[in-house]
C-alpha cells in the first residue's frame, strides 16, 4: 500500500466524528487529528479516555434527538459514521440509522453546521449485477434494510442542501479493511490511506452541494464510475492487486452465490428477520 503524501489539511476549529468506536471510526479517530483543533468523538459504545487535549469524548445515542443536538453544538463539520453497519432487523436500523441521520441533520441545521461527510454504502446499489458499471446517478437498488437506511440518508443530505444549504459528500464506501478478504472485495476494496484522503477532500473541497462518490481504491477492475465526483479532486493510490494471489487461493464460490452475482454480495440474501 502507498503512504499518504497529501499536504496537511486545513484545520477546522471543531470536527465531530460519530461512530468513533467502530471499525472505520477507530481508523479515522487517529487520522483526522490534523484536520481540526478539537476532534469531538462520539459513539454509543465505549470510547475510552480522551487521547489528549485535542480530543473531546462525548457518548451519545443517535436516536436521542436532544442528545444529538447537544453533541453538535460548537462543531464546524461532521464526519458521520455512526449507526448499525451490517444488515439487521428493521427496528434496529430504524433507531440508529434512520432516526439517527435525521437527528444529525436537524442538529446541524440548528447549530449552523454547513458540512457533513456521510458514510453511505455500496449497499444502496447492491442489487445490481457485478457485470454492470455504475455511476452515482443510477437508480438506487438497496439490498436490505441497511442499504435502505443509507439510501434514506442520501435523500436526507439532498433535502438539507436544497432547503438549508448544508453541503454533504455522501461516500458509498465499498469494503474498507486492512486488505481485501475475498474475491468480491478485490473490486470493492478501499485502503485506509485512500479512505483518509477521500474524507479530507470531502471535508475541505468548496462548493460540493450534495456530491455522491464511490469509495474504492484503484483496483484492477472496479464496478463504479466516479466521473460525477471529479470536483473533489480525489485520486485513489492503492490497489487490491498485491493481495490477488492470497485471495485467489481461497476456494472458489459457486456461480449462483450472491457473492459472485450481486454487487452487494451476501447482503442481498440476509433476512427476513423474526419469521
Amino acid at each position: 500500500m502507498s503512504t499518504s503524501t497529501s499536504s496537511p489539511a486545513p484545520r477546522l476549529q471543531r470536527l465531530l466524528l460519530t461512530g468513533a468506536a467502530g471499525g472505520l471510526g477507530k481508523v479515522l479517530r487517529e487520522r483526522l487529528v490534523p484536520s481540526a483543533q478539537a476532534l469531538r468523538v462520539s459513539d454509543i459504545a465505549p470510547l475510552g479516555e480522551a487521547r489528549g487535549p485535542h480530543e473531546e469524548v462525548r457518548p451519545c445515542d443517535l436516536a436521542d434527538r436532544q442528545a444529538v443536538a447537544a453533541l453538535l453544538q460548537g462543531c464546524d463539520a461532521i464526519v458521520h459514521l455512526g449507526g448499525v453497519s451490517v444488515e439487521r432487523p428493521f427496528e434496529e436500523i430504524l433507531e440508529a440509522n434512520i432516526k439517527g441521520i435525521f437527528n444529525v441533520y436537524e442538529g446541524a441545521r440548528r447549530h449552523g453546521v454547513k458540512r457533513v461527510v456521510f458514510a453511505s454504502s455500496n449497499h444502496v446499489i447492491g442489487f445490481y449485477k457485478q457485470t454492470e458499471t455504475l455511476d452515482a446517478n443510477v437508480l438506487r437498488r438497496p439490498d436490505g434494510y441497511y442499504g435502505l437506511s443509507k439510501s434514506f440518508g442520501e435523500d436526507m443530505a439532498q433535502f438539507y442542501f436544497d432547503r438549508y444549504g448544508i453541503e454533504t459528500v455522501s461516500i458509498r464506501i465499498g469494503s474498507s479493511f486492512p486488505e481485501p478478504l475475498n474475491r468480491r472485495m478485490m473490486h470493492t476494496w478501499l485502503s485506509y490511506d485512500d479512505l483518509t484522503a477521500l474524507v479530507e477532500k470531502a471535508l475541505f473541497t468548496p462548493g460540493v452541494g450534495h456530491t455522491v462518490v464511490y469509495g474504492a481504491s484503484a483496483n484492477e477492475k472496479v464496478w463504479w464510475d466516479n466521473h460525477a465526483a471529479a470536483k473533489l479532486g480525489w485520486t485513489p493510490r492503492d490497489s487490491s492487486e498485491p493481495f490477488r494471489a492470497k485471495v485467489e487461493a481461497q476456494p472458489p464460490v459457486a456461480a449462483d452465490d450472491p457473492n459472485a452475482v450481486y454487487q452487494g454480495g451476501a447482503f442481498t440474501a440476509q433476512g427476513p428477520f423474526g419469521d
